[in-house]
């Protein structure tokens, strides 16, 4: 069989604007702010800036290494680095982690487009609090339209991956993620100017100590885990698409500075208009749609042509962060098929794309009444896959990925990927690495995995 041409990123800034769209999703817009109202505000950014450094940036450096490595999908690449280790299967893993995570991710991704479709016609306009509460718990239990929108994102995904690296991934991220960062800088602006937000300014940035527990620092260290998309795939693979000129450390670096910056950002957008209206700010998962509706139209309540049109920019902001996140799940899956069974990208594509929207209808239905045979052990399937990738998946395939590298990958291997082949002098930056992922990274991400288990 004719050897298949590996496709590669055109540019510095496509490899940073890619990856960082992959790691740049609903973690970082949707998770991070309520999260952060749980925790103690400035107390859990803190944490989570530190949790980055010793965590997210060299796990993800680890799977920049085994993709730009073995220029392979994830599953081969591993297999590739591993060699006959055992935990060279672990690849597979991590496969099957992105494509469940691609169909029940698409769902919440289809909520915001009808979020959107809601906003421009007006409907979210007018209402009680208890109207939004309604009318989200109607909407994501109707057995169509959630669905239509499930479908509709993963048809616009398909049609960015069946392009490929260049012409695809690259080009729509050069136009999202800088359309992402104005809406969010106009969001924050008008956020802001609100009566009293500097509460909620000051609650994002002056810490309190006395929040500090162990809670704190778990919901940290599972933060930035879950926000920088690591051991989903998405990372191995688009580091299969490097030059062999890319400065892995580097682009790790600036992706976790982009990645902490977009949400401190989320966070001015989110909590000032809080704190004006005199919302609590640990709102929790139901924060984006139905807290933040209301919150929106009192804080805008004398302009609602304001609150309207920031209602709307807040929801195309939510689903463009959700589709750059898409595109890299779905292309961990597309790259599998493409390269394993050696069809073309657009039939992988498809079928990625049609066992998605199978997997999305089913997750959707299963949280309607309608859905009753839908559920595993009391929990709707939504759930379940939420829990099995989130809560057992992500951290299993982190924490053997650490041990693959730090312990069984030759040193020198690791090091010469590290170094673009000794290029780069960064000998001392290297064996501070070679730590934090024998030993730091996998104690962090076990002790994550047993306390989400309810073990600790």
């Amino acid at each position: 069989m004719a050897k298949l041409e590996r496709a590669s990123f055109g540019s510095k800034l496509g490899v940073i604007l890619a990856t960082a769209g992959s790691a740049v999703g609903l973690g970082n817009v949707w998770r991070f702010p309520y999260m952060t109202g749980q925790n103690g505000g400035a107390v859990f950014i803190l944490i989570y800036v530190g949790c980055v450094l010793l965590l997210g940036i060299p796990c993800m450096i680890s799977e920049f290494i085994i993709g730009r490595r073995a220029q392979a999908n994830t599953a081969r690449a591993y297999r590739k680095i591993g060699g006959r280790n055992p935990l060279s299967l672990i690849g597979y893993m991590s496969v099957l982690t992105g494509f469940l995570i691609t169909g029940y991710y698409a769902v919440v991704s289809g909520w915001c487009l009808e979020y959107i479709w809601a906003s421009l016609i007006g409907r979210l306009n007018g209402g009680s609090p208890e109207f939004f509460t309604d009318y989200f718990t109607t909407f994501s239990q109707d057995p169509v339209k959630p669905i239509f929108w499930t479908f509709l994102v993963l048809l616009a995904t398909f049609l960015i991956v069946e392009h490929g690296v260049r012409d695809g991934i690259e080009k729509a991220s050069k136009l999202m993620m800088p359309t992402l960062f104005i809406l969010l800088l106009v969001i924050v602006g008008a956020s802001c100017m609100l009566p009293n937000a500097g509460k909620g300014i000051e609650f994002l940035f002056k810490p309190d100590w006395t929040m500090i527990n162990g809670d704190v620092f778990l919901g940290a260290l599972g933060q930035s885990f879950y926000s920088m998309s690591i051991a989903m795939g998405c990372i191995c693979t688009y580091a299969s698409y490097f030059s062999k000129h890319t400065n892995l450390t580097t682009s790790a670096v600036q992706i976790g500075i982009i990645d902490c910056v977009v949400a401190i950002l989320a966070g001015l957008m989110i909590f000032p208009a809080a704190f004006s209206v005199g919302v609590n700010p640990d709102s929790g998962p139901s924060l984006i749609f139905i807290t933040l509706p209301n919150v929106f139209q009192q804080a805008f309540a004398t302009m609602p042509v304001v609150g309207y049109v920031i209602s709307l920019l807040f929801y195309a902001l939510l689903s463009m962060a959700a589709l750059t996140s898409l595109i890299s799940l779905h292309e961990v899956s597309t790259a599998f098929f493409h390269e394993e069974f050696r069809i073309p990208r657009k039939h992988a594509a498809l079928i990625v794309t049609i066992s998605c929207c199978v997997m999305g209808a089913f997750c959707s239905l299963s949280l309607g009444p309608s859905g009753q045979f839908l559920h595993v052990l009391g929990n709707t399937l939504f759930d379940v896959f939420d829990f099995v990738t989130g809560q057992i998946f992500l951290p299993i395939v982190g924490f053997l990925t650490c041990i693959l590298i730090g312990w069984f990958v030759p040193h020198r291997l690791v090091h010469d990927e590290f170094t673009n082949s000794g290029t780069l002098r960064v000998t001392r930056l290297f064996h501070v690495y070679i730590f934090l992922i024998k030993y730091v990274c996998p104690i962090c991400i076990l002790w994550i995995f047993l306390h989400q288990l309810g073990l600790i």
